[in-house]
């Protein structure tokens, strides 16, 4: 099919308000089926309402979710104090929020999603590239938060019914457990099939609710523990100095990793911004200081199971499971899938329903792309990758958090560096326009990501019987640099991209347009 107006001829200019808010001119995208559908296209200002209440309680509802739960009590479980579990993951999220920001920064000027941003440095074919690996980690990730939901649910049940654990196995595993699996995967679906409007009013509710549950959960810890002292005299078993330190850095890392994902895939919510306010003051409320809030409740609530039971519970299912409160269980099921459905749907469908819808335009839509979404994280095995805290922060979260941190890296780097913000929107759909390159791919970029990536992941390690990697890494050399992953892909993507590009002849200014876009 050819874009209804040729890609020879200029397209209609771009719409601006006083706002900075660009929209495209009717028809200035064209209908080439490869690049365009009604859910890549641009929102329109009209349809631009997302307020900061409506961030900051998304981010309370993705931040308030069993996985990041997991992450501040396996800390402690991995030997930290809560005050250095606490410090560690306060300090990661204030990391992350800069390149949050900086990469959601395209959503409200110019109302586009991950995969189109990707266009500009990837090419309009390559951004694939980026939009596929992203799909691939949420896919992935879906399937560990439905696992761990109906794993919840299941528990919980089993604790009211009796019996469930001693059903009859399939695959290892008690049928009536897949039965809660696949019943909380469906209700998911059903809900992110509705639309996006549909989550932004679920997120709106769900958020106070899960705060009141995890609340709700520190009060009966403490009572089981006599007070609040207890929760707080678990001494660390690592210190502060040489045993502290190789534990930290790449724990530091897993944490950043942990929302690494949507550090690329921000502009997905953000292109639905009332403006760069909203967007910039409704992450800065909703994530450090919420993950930083989640993470003292869960350290003092596993300190509390480490003080009632001798041993440190970081799975919160399984510490709830062990009251016999009837009324007590079915809020903690309750806040076990409000919790889970909140997270879920925003940070792990929503990306790849975009990414997928971006790879076939034509026959992919967004909720076509949810379903595949749904099929793909139940194939991946999920109940694997949280097997024990080693596996899911060093290995799993420590890999993810260098492949996304090189691509972050260097659409952060295009969008400030290269472009200067400044983007040439009907392009991004246009076969032929500026960010075509060579046949739709930027090779600079492919480059950047190829490098940046060995360097970040390459020296990935497991220790002895805890994960799959060898014991000196997959490359020895680069070893050392495997637990700043997200860090080195970071920094090593950005520089080779803006390098590359600044060395290609085809990017010198050659007028006003070209050498605002750096081009």
């Amino acid at each position: 099919m050819t874009a209804t107006v040729p890609s020879d001829s200029p397209p209609p200019p771009p719409i601006s308000d006083p706002e900075g808010r660009v929209e495209l001119a009717p028809g200035a995208a064209g209908s080439d089926s490869r690049f365009v559908n009604d859910d890549l296209l641009p929102v329109p200002v009209e349809r631009r309402r997302w307020t900061t209440y409506n961030f900051t309680a998304l981010w309370v509802g993705m931040a308030h979710n069993i996985p990041s739960w997991m992450l501040a009590s396996g800390l402690v479980a991995l030997g930290m104090d809560w005050k250095q579990a606490v410090f560690t993951i306060a300090l990661a999220n204030v990391i992350v929020l800069l390149p949050m920001l900086l990469t959601g920064h395209a959503g409200p000027k110019y109302g586009i999603p991950f995969p189109v941003l990707a266009r500009a440095s990837f090419g309009l074919r390559g951004a694939n590239l980026p939009a596929l690996i992203r799909a691939g980690v949420a896919c992935a990730w879906f399937g560990i938060q439905t696992w761990i939901g109906g794993q919840g649910i299941f528990v919980l049940l089993g604790k009211i019914f009796g019996g469930w654990a001693e059903a009859s196995r399939i695959g290892g595993q008690p049928w009536t457990l897949w039965v809660c699996f696949v019943l909380f995967w469906a209700l998911e679906l059903a809900i992110i099939y509705r639309g996006m409007e549909a989550l932004r009013r679920f997120e709106n509710w769900a958020a106070p609710f899960v705060i009141v549950g995890a609340l709700v959960l520190l009060g009966w810890i403490t009572w089981k523990a006599g007070g609040v002292g207890p929760l707080l005299d678990q001494p660390s078993k690592l210190g502060w100095g040489s045993g502290f330190w190789p534990v930290f850095f790449p724990s530091l890392m897993g944490m950043i990793a942990f929302w690494s994902t949507l550090s690329l895939n921000i502009p997905d919510f953000t292109r639905f911004a009332s403006g760069q306010r909203a967007q910039i003051w409704g992450q800065s409320l909703g994530l450090p200081t919420t993950m930083t809030l989640f993470a003292l409740l869960s350290v003092f609530v596993t300190s509390g199971s480490q003080a009632v039971y001798g041993v440190p519970l970081w799975d919160p299912v399984a510490l709830a499971a062990k009251t016999d409160n009837v009324f007590g269980l079915l809020f903690a099921l309750v806040t076990v899938l409000i919790a889970t459905v909140s997270v879920n749907l925003a940070a792990n469908v929503v990306s790849p329903a975009y990414d997928l819808a971006n790879l076939a335009p034509k026959v992919i839509n967004f909720r076509t792309g949810a379903l595949i979404t749904g099929v793909v994280g139940v194939l991946i095995m999920p109940w694997k990758l949280t097997a024990t805290p080693e596996l899911y922060i060093f290995t799993w979260l420590g890999v993810v958090g260098g492949l996304l941190g090189t691509v972050a890296g260097i659409l952060i780097a295009d969008y400030w560096i290269i472009r200067r913000t400044v983007l040439e929107l009907p392009d991004l759909y246009r076969p032929q326009g500026r960010y075509w390159y060579t046949a739709g791919w930027n090779r600079r970029a492919v480059a950047a990501f190829v490098v940046g990536g060995v360097l970040a992941v390459g020296g990935s390690h497991s220790a002895p019987g805890k994960g799959p990697f060898p014991e000196d890494g997959l490359i020895p050399l680069l070893r050392p640099l495997a637990d700043y992953g997200w860090a080195v892909g970071l920094g090593c993507g950005s520089v080779l991209y803006v390098g590359l590009m600044w060395s290609a002849r085809s990017l010198k200014p050659t007028g006003p347009r070209d050498r605002a876009a750096g081009q």
